[in-house]
């Protein structure tokens, strides 16, 4: 049956919908989440249907498709196509597998990452994957057939180099900026670093929403390239180069949901560095109250399924287990963290010293990897002559960005102090409630909101000392961000 097509101007973000008129609907049995084969010439897309109950918004003989679906056939307004019936995706039926809690085999894993990856699964049925996985976790062969499905998937960057470092922490905690000040130490040393970064999920910012205050973040491949030729290493949103696609698509929708299911996570983080051909790789797994992992034997655990899967891909790969019992750095937020990164790479009074020493910790572990001794020794050396600091002017101009003066980046013009009420010692700081009040007032999508911490744990408070300040762009989050501090308590102090 022919249709008129009418362009909707609204885009999912992923899945392929269609609109049909409810009589259109009745004449082929049709129901919500239905799919349909819609045809324009040798072109045809197997869409989503949806279901209008007036003629307003889609009249009888038309067919309303949102902006992926007209993407991918290359159709315009008023252009006729054709539809029939289609079955739903194979993977639905692996879907329900897992919520079962049945092991999945490499052909179903292979075809849920495919239909992911060209948005056959609609939002729910996405949502459905990732709480199956979320609640029955893969085992460590499905994760290891998760992390190569979702490389083979996408790009991949070939390297003609070796050896080429990365690093990955596996988030949780507020500040940990760690990639923007181990990057520019590594690569003044001569070594590559091609750092993809994620967008924020649960937390203030992202490697990639922080790195976006000095520079650009999204780039094509070849562009990304060309950057390594000049710099030997990136600060780049991984999401920008179609490296493991179905990574992002699933973190969309974890992020609504604050999840991170295990076997996904470690898939997330081993396909991205498999489909950037790192061959050295350091993880970071903080531990603490308030981070994703509560005790060291979760981590233990976590530890030994990232080893084995770095062997199964045949990469060289270390895990750090780190204190996250409090956030690391002072600025909390992409414009204040990025300030927090540029005073330390210009060794600036204000840096935040428990943020260099652990980039010292794991810079050493990362020369030691690759044969070198000493490496907390030249990691200081690289910061105290300032190579770090020239190295990611470098990287800063490269990717087009001009902005390196950390004095001039813009934080949010609302701000509120946060005083002790009384004398002591902070006996404890809730990652959590710091990052939610974050957030509320803003981060990371107002890149001038979020916290600064003028105390952390052990420290020595006066009443009336400021503890921290909460920064917005917008008067009327501070105020629902100064409401969260009503209800909760996130510094102890005694």
């Amino acid at each position: 049956m022919k249709f008129k097509i009418k362009d909707m101007d609204i885009g999912t973000g992923g899945p392929l919908v269609a609109i049909l008129n409810e009589k259109d609907a009745l004449k082929f049995d049709l129901h919500h989440t239905d799919r349909i084969k819609v045809t324009k010439g040798r072109k045809i897309e197997t869409v989503v249907v949806d279901i209008a109950e007036s003629s307003k918004a889609v009249p009888q003989g038309s067919i309303g498709l949102f902006e992926e679906v007209i993407d991918s056939l290359k159709l315009k307004n008023n252009d006729v196509v054709s539809i029939k019936l289609a079955r739903k995706p194979l993977s639905i039926e692996f879907i329900k597998k897992k919520l079962d809690g049945i092991k999945l085999t490499k052909k179903e894993i292979d075809q849920i990452v495919w239909d992911i990856v060209h948005n056959k699964l609609s939002a729910i049925e996405l949502t459905y994957f990732v709480a199956a996985s979320y609640t029955n976790v893969m085992g460590i062969d499905e994760t290891i057939m998760l992390t190569k499905a979702m490389a083979k998937y996408g790009n991949v960057l070939k390297l003609n180099k070796y050896p080429i470092i990365d690093k990955h922490s596996i988030g949780g905690i507020p500040g940990n900026r760690t990639t923007m000040v181990i990057v520019p130490i590594i690569a003044a040393a001569g070594f590559t670093m091609p750092k993809t970064s994620s967008k924020s999920i649960t937390s203030p910012a992202g490697t990639a929403d922080t790195m976006e205050v000095l520079a650009k973040v999204s780039f094509p491949i070849n562009k990304l390239r060309q950057i390594l030729k000049k710099t030997n290493a990136c600060i780049v949103w991984g999401g920008s180069l179609n490296l493991a696609p179905a990574d992002d698509k699933i973190i969309n929708v974890e992020r609504p949901l604050e999840i991170d299911a295990e076997s996904q996570l470690l898939a997330s983080i081993m396909a991205k560095k498999y489909s950037v051909s790192s061959t050295h790789i350091l993880i970071d797994i903080p531990v603490g109250e308030g981070s994703k992992l509560k005790n060291k034997g979760e981590a233990l655990h976590l530890k030994k399924d990232f080893e084995k899967i770095g062997k199964k891909l045949r990469k060289h790969v270390k895990v750090l287990i780190t204190d996250g019992k409090q956030p690391i750095g002072n600025g909390i937020g992409p414009a204040l963290e990025a300030r927090d990164v540029l005073w330390l790479l210009k060794r600036d009074s204000r840096r935040p010293l428990d943020l260099e020493n652990k980039c010292l910790l794991m810079a050493s572990e990362m020369f030691n990897m690759v044969g070198i001794r000493n490496g907390r020794k030249k990691a200081l050396e690289i910061l105290d002559s300032g190579k770090a600091y020239k190295k990611m002017v470098e990287i800063i101009k490269a990717q087009h960005g001009k902005l390196t003066n950390p004095d001039k980046i813009k934080i949010g013009k609302f701000a509120y102090d946060i005083k002790s009420t009384k004398d002591g010692i902070v006996n404890g700081i809730d990652n959590r409630i710091i990052s939610r009040i974050a957030r509320v007032a803003g981060a990371p999508n107002d890149k001038g909101s979020g916290i600064y911490l003028y105390k952390h744990i052990g420290n020595k408070v006066r009443k009336k000392e400021k503890l921290f300040t909460i920064y917005s762009e917008s008067r009327e989050k501070l105020k629902y961000a100064r409401d969260i501090l009503k209800q909760a308590d996130c510094i102890k102090i005694k």
